[in-house]
């Protein structure tokens, strides 16, 4: 899987969250800011968490809620599980 599909398949994700914010995730990339640029709360990023290990079959060990940053920092996490 490519970055770029990683990326579009947290968009969808993203936006089945919160479809208020369509224009925002549509123009996501890598550097998109969760909470700032986006709007995510605590509890969005954790459902954004659960969605991911059921979308791309990872686990999260020890990894914090507010490790990601950014989009990119997602699916860096996501490709590197991935390439195990």
């Amino acid at each position: 899987m490519t970055k770029a599909e990683i990326l579009d398949k947290l968009k969808e994700i993203m936006l089945a969250m919160d479809p208020t914010k369509a224009d925002l995730i549509s123009g996501a990339n890598e550097n998109t800011r969760l909470v700032e640029d986006l709007g995510l709360t605590s509890v969005g990023i954790l459902y954004m968490v659960v969605a991911i290990e059921e979308t791309f079959s990872v686990n999260f060990d020890n990894l914090g809620v507010r490790d990601f940053k950014t989009i990119g920092d997602a699916v860096s996490f996501i490709e590197d599980k991935k390439n195990r």
